[in-house]
């Protein structure tokens, strides 16, 4: 760049693809203001995702973009975020003060599913949005010990129940509701009204992302869930496994004929490292989650190691993303949660708002 111009600026501003969006800064629409004074420019992005810990690095790619011309002598960039509702299943009411609901789902038990919802929920919030977790799983619900909470939930107004909340994320479960040991002996249809009761009698405050824990399964419950819960989208958990990946399958058509967007996949226990020799090994295959990306045509949004640290985190009811924060582990966990937002943020936005309601009366 020979001379500090702002066409020059703008075409070295369409050279930086931001890897969540797979979009040029400009092609994204993301650049909100623009301005030069002498040989300083200064920017100002405001993207559709939460990115408060991954900005300071973008920040110093752009700024390294356009000093690389040679006539800027300072770039300040300024990153924020704004998150919007996005649409739902046609027919289904939007929950008040939830902007998208997003369902974590599995084919069958034993992935590390749960494990990787809370990571995910706690991962939205440090990179600065408003997120719930609702535990779905009636008949062994984990997340109370996951996220630290104890205790029952308490009620202002005697019908709706406040969120319990700890590390920024607010979390609802039957959990709360019963002793940890209690067996719930429930059948289908009391399971599915119990888990609707959760989700629309919690007094959920102003959230960006409302994270839906589901059980394993493709069954009546769930199936019945992803008809009647407004959702934005969904995330598909999984192992390389052959046998996890037959019936990760099947939760994704689930979702696919009830109209609810694929976010991506993850492949959670995708490699084992030997804590004593260092020695990777792929104990439950290897490749299954991108094989079952690109035969679906959805993204694969990332592999989690198999690690005994994470299971240890999450029974102390420290989980990963809090218990090591600047971790190699919670660096995948956030780039999961930010590529899931950036995914949703390219659907299709939520109208519904802006529309008045028509109320007939008699004058």
């Amino acid at each position: 760049m020979s001379e500090l111009s702002r066409d020059a600026i703008e075409q070295a501003l369409e050279q930086i693809v931001d890897p969540h969006l797979n979009q040029s800064l400009g092609k994204a629409k993301a650049v909100k203001d623009l301005s030069i004074d002498g040989t300083v420019v200064s920017l100002t992005l405001d993207l559709p995702y939460p990115c408060a810990k991954w900005a300071a690095e973008f920040a110093d790619q752009i700024r390294e973009t356009i000093m690389a011309g040679g006539a800027a002598t300072d770039v300040k960039v300024t990153i924020g975020h704004t998150v919007i509702a996005h649409a739902v299943q046609q027919g289904v009411k939007r929950l008040e003060n939830v902007k998208n609901i997003i369902a974590v789902a599995s084919g069958k038990g034993g992935v590390g599913k749960s494990t990787t919802s809370v990571n995910l929920a706690l991962a939205l919030a440090a990179e600065g949005a408003s997120v719930g977790l609702l535990d779905a799983d009636i008949y062994g619900p984990s997340q109370p010990r996951m996220m630290g909470l104890a205790g029952q939930p308490e009620s202002t107004d005697g019908k709706s129940l406040e969120p319990m909340e700890n590390y920024g994320v607010q979390t609802m479960s039957i959990g709360f509701l019963i002793d940890e040991e209690t067996p719930m002996i429930w059948r289908g249809p009391m399971v599915t009204q119990a888990l609707e009761q959760l989700l629309n009698d919690t007094r959920w405050r102003d959230l960006d992302y409302l994270l839906i824990d589901l059980p394993p399964g493709t069954g009546d419950t769930q199936l019945t869930l992803s008809q009647k819960v407004p959702l934005s989208g969904a995330i598909i958990v999984t192992t390389p496994q052959d046998i996890a990946l037959l019936d990760a399958r099947k939760g994704l058509k689930m979702f696919e004929k009830v109209e609810v967007p694929i976010l991506g996949i993850v492949e959670n226990m995708s490699t084992h490292v030997c804590s004593n020799c260092g020695y990777e090994e792929h104990i439950f295959g290897k490749g299954g989650g991108s094989h079952m990306a690109d035969e679906a045509g959805v993204e694969l949004l990332g592999a989690l190691p198999l690690e005994l640290a994470i299971r240890r985190q999450a029974d102390s009811g420290r989980p990963t993303v809090v218990s090591e924060p600047d971790g190699h582990t919670s660096g995948i966990y956030r780039s999961i949660a930010r590529k899931a937002a950036a995914r949703l943020s390219s659907r299709a936005k939520d109208y519904s708002a802006a529309f008045p309601k028509i109320v007939i009366q008699n004058t």
